[in-house]
This record gives C-alpha cells, structure tokens and sequence, in this order.
C-alpha cells in the first residue's frame, strides 16, 4: 500500500510551510515531496506530481509549474480566497481546485471578535504598560469604548460573517449587516441581525465596522475615501477579509485625521507591509499578521480537508469542495 500512494508537492515543513504538527495527515495518504527537493531533481519528479498541496499560497502558482507536470489532476488549496489562482488556466489542463472554506469559520470569527474587543479597550497597550520596567503606577486614563450595547455593522454576511454576529450577539450588541442578497428572516433572527439595503447606512450607524468579504473586482478597494468619511469619528474599522478589500492610503488618511477612532486589521496589503509603511507607526492601529485561522485545531481540519479533497479527485469520486472559475 505503501507504493501505491499518490505523490504530492508541497512547499515546506516549518517557516512558510506546513506546521509540523499536520505533517502525519500528509504522510498517511501521500508520498510528499516539498519544492526545493523537487528543483533539485525535475526530471525525476515532474513525471509523479499528481497533487500540489497548497498552503497559504505556496508553491506559488506559476503556469510553468502546472504546465510542466503531466500527471498533475489536482491543486489542493487551503482556505477560502481563490483570487490568487488563474483558475480558467488551471482548469484548462484538466487539473481540479479545491479548497477548504468550511474549517476557516470558527477560528476567523474567533480573531475578528479578538481584534474588536483588543482595540475597543486597548489590550495591548495596557499589557506594554504593566509590563514596562519604567512604570511605577498603572493609568487610569487608559480608557477603551464599551463593546456591549454597542453597534457592530457586519459587510459580507457569509458564513464567516454569520458566525461574527453570533459572538456579537453574546456581547449584547445590535448586529447591522450589508450583503449582495438578503439572508433569509430565519438566519437574521437567529443572530438578532437587521438589514442594510444601502452600505451608507451600514457605516453611518455603526460603531464597529466588519468587513467579512470575499476578494472579487467589486470588492477591490470597497472601502475608501468616501466610505471613512461616512463612519463615525468614534467607529473602528476591523477587517478580517484581504487587504485590498480598503485602500491604504485612505484608512492611513482616517485615522491620522480623526475621521475615525481606530482600526484593526488581521490582513493588509502587501503581507508583511513594508517596515516603513505609516500604518505602522500609528497608535491608533493594531494589526495581527493574518492569524485568522492559526490554531492548532482549525490547522489540522484544514488540512485533513485538503486531503480529502485532493485524494476525491484521485479516486475519482464526488469532489466536496471543487471550485471552478465563474
């Protein structure tokens, strides 16, 4: 049985790569073979690559890779963005894509609602305080905003989205959100969410802002200029979704002026952002560097997914979470 496993590439194990922690999900049903062992030996390898295996965009997509694999038949990604992959490409060779949007909910709701509340009352600068050598006393003006009660407008109510108005929900908050179609009045009781026909509305009237989109062309650059001037000077900006989602420019802009109070980012655009950028020597800003499904148990669903995605299409059964250009 052993011989009989499929061989897949990989980018790595640590740094960039898989954690080691998943590598057992792998080896169970793979021979794997990561990307600089595979340079090193193209004619030997390129022949047996039936599966990329894809973890946080690496190996990077590069139609010379897929091109050069004959027996290639399936690009396992993990996570929910496709926007990195040149799908009509891809498929054109025959080969299928998955991914794995399911897993990623729990854990991204959970650090969209971490950031909120960390910014709301300044969590990490009061750690920097208690724990600076040079302070004798605590601050009592260290003062946050109230999250309970407050207004959390949620744009893009999937089901990331949806699980975000759930934790709201047990924070006492009025739950708004703007979505490309109306969830059904079922869906919108069960997390006490109210609609938004116009996006305008949605910023006006909210305290916290939460941006749980997909990438797409109209989401490109959804929040601007325009849009910050609309919020609240008290209002913090969250987003969780992908970094061209805001313009940088602008959100540096808001925060700068007191347009708004504050914003908290797990994604921005470029990742990392260069060491000079001005977002990062705003105190208003606290940015994580898109962790949003990093824990160990979310990590080992991902890729347990994966796998069963890839080795569906290798058997030629029902693909769970095929996904194919639009």
């Amino acid at each position: 049985m052993e011989d009989n496993k499929p061989w897949a590439l990989i980018s790595e194990v640590g740094e960039q790569g898989y954690i080691e922690e998943v590598t057992d999900i792998l080896k169970q049903h793979f021979h794997i073979i990561c990307h600089k062992e595979f340079l090193q030996n193209l004619q030997l390898h390129r022949p047996k690559i039936q599966a990329i295996l894809m973890w946080k965009g690496l190996p990077l997509p590069e139609h010379s890779l897929f091109s050069s694999l004959p027996s290639l038949k399936v690009l396992a990604s993990v996570g929910v963005g496709i926007e990195h992959l040149d799908l009509p490409y891809i498929t054109s060779l025959g080969v299928k894509v998955t991914n794995t949007p399911g897993e990623v909910t729990d854990a991204t709701a959970d650090i969209a609602m971490g950031l909120l509340l960390a910014s709301a009352r300044r969590i990490v600068e009061g750690h920097q305080i208690a724990i600076d050598p040079n302070n004798a006393y605590l601050l009592p003006r260290l003062m946050g905003v109230e999250v309970t009660g407050s207004t959390l407008g949620i744009i893009g109510m999937g089901h990331i989205g949806s699980k975000i108005a759930q934790r709201g929900k047990g924070f006492d908050m009025k739950i708004l959100y703007y979505n490309r179609n109306r969830r059904s009045v079922e869906d919108e009781q069960a997390v006490g969410a109210s609609y938004r026909e116009n996006m305008d509305d949605l910023l006006k009237e909210s305290d916290f802002v939460m941006l749980a989109v997909t990438l797409t062309p109209e989401t490109t650059g959804l929040i601007g200029y325009r849009e910050l001037s609309l919020m609240k000077p008290t209002a913090t900006l969250v987003n969780i979704s992908r970094g061209l989602v805001v313009d940088q420019d602008a959100l540096v802009k808001a925060l700068q002026s007191g347009t708004i109070r504050a914003a908290a980012l797990d994604v921005t655009y470029p990742e990392p952002l260069p060491r000079d950028h001005p977002l990062l020597g705003l105190p208003n800003v606290l940015i994580t560097p898109h962790v949003g499904t990093n824990t160990y148990t979310t990590t080992r669903k991902m890729v347990q997914k994966q796998v069963d995605n890839a080795l569906a299409v290798l058997n030629g059964q029902f693909i769970p979470n095929e996904v194919k250009p639009q």
